[in-house]
């Protein structure tokens, strides 16, 4: 149902390395949904993206850097994947502590991929259940979290997939998730 999301914000916060499929998929069922997405970052200009990690993707234009970026601005947050983007998100307090405080806001949080990684950091996993990309599933057993291997998982504001395969599932449960706040 498009118009589902009129008058809804969202940020997608990404860094270089972000994967393209994952940023821009979900893009689009927002905006289709009728909701207004812009790209945060840790930096202004462009961001590079990746497709598959190695290949060099398109550059998406930074509307906004997550250092003057405000929880109220918007109402939900999508982490994409990408192996570098999470790494690099980590490494940046302002993006870390804008994590911590959407996902303790209660507002829709989706990360997909290697997104959740960005969540491990924010330290807001510990007794939730979520998925992630196998390779991160240890980190987010240690920080606390129950990880599950399922298409998608939501618990409380947490919308979470695996993987780029997983894309229309995500996509469909973050508007849900979004359209019930």
């Amino acid at each position: 149902m498009t118009g589902e999301l009129n008058g809804r914000r969202v940020a997608i916060l990404a860094a270089d390395g972000v994967e393209q499929a994952e940023l821009e998929q979900p893009r689009a069922a927002l905006e289709d949904a009728g909701a207004r997405v812009e790209l945060l970052s840790t930096h202004d200009g462009e961001i590079q993206a990746m497709n598959h990690d190695i290949e060099k993707g398109d550059r998406f234009t930074v509307e906004r850097e997550v250092a003057g970026a405000a929880v109220d601005d918007y109402d939900a947050l999508v982490l994409p994947g990408g192996t570098i983007n999470p790494d690099q998100l980590r490494r940046y307090a302002e993006a870390v502590g804008f994590v911590r405080d959407f996902v303790d806001s209660g507002k829709p949080v989706g990360a997909i991929c290697h997104g959740p990684w960005t969540l491990v950091e924010a330290d807001v996993v510990r007794g939730r259940r979520l998925t992630s990309f196998t390779s991160i599933r240890t980190d987010i057993r240690n920080a606390g979290g129950d990880v599950l291997d399922e298409e998608v998982v939501v618990d409380r504001n947490l919308v979470t997939s695996r993987q780029p395969g997983d894309l229309p599932a995500f996509n469909a449960k973050l508007v849900e998730s979004i359209a019930r706040t």
